[in-house]
């Protein structure tokens, strides 16, 4: 997926400014797709030369002029063709489970570091879960009342509590076997 296809579906979701964008992939978007302020930007910039976006400036009143985007007949074109085309499986690089795989050939020492190094991986999986289901009580707070794109925002949102929850659940069992091996 680009980039250009995130930023495309936010628009359709709700129009908005390049900071507006980029709030939202700080708030929910990021919680699949990274993007910084910059990227968003580069990248509108980008779509909007080539007419998948356009741009109105709306004035503001003791600030400067903000460009409110939405998307172009062109850029819903470009959607729907990615929406329609195959999704391959992603391949997995982990590099914290090769770490752990490597810890066979470390010392006690090694290993101590790799346990604390776990440990420090699994609080952040835990801050982050804790961020999208803060998130769910806040942006979905009555399951039965939404709309379509809310309830398919809601099952995205759901796969990534579903995925920390399964990290976690994992990241327990190593730490387990690595304080196993010291007995």
């Amino acid at each position: 997926m680009a980039l250009e296809h995130a930023i495309l579906v936010s628009l359709l979701e709700q129009p908005g400014s390049g900071y507006e964008l980029a709030r939202r992939f700080d708030r929910s978007i990021g919680r699949f797709w990274t993007a910084t302020h910059q990227q968003i930007y580069r990248v509108l910039k980008r779509m909007e030369a080539d007419g998948w976006v356009t741009a109105e400036e709306i004035d503001q009143d003791g600030r400067p002029d903000k460009r409110s985007y939405s998307v172009a007949t062109p850029g819903r074109s470009v959607l729907t063709t990615w929406l329609r085309e195959p999704v391959q499986p992603e391949s997995v690089r982990h590099e914290l489970a090769v770490k752990i795989r490597g810890a066979a050939f470390d010392d006690a020492a090694g290993r101590a570091a790799l346990i604390a190094e776990v440990e420090r991986y699994r609080a952040d999986h835990e801050t982050t879960l804790h961020r999208y289901r803060t998130g769910e009580q806040r942006d979905f707070p009555d399951p039965g009342a939404l709309d379509t794109g809310q309830r398919l925002q809601h099952v995205v949102l759901r796969g990534g509590i579903a995925y920390e929850q399964m990290v976690l659940a994992w990241l327990d069992d190593v730490l387990d076997t690595l304080h196993g091996l010291g007995r």
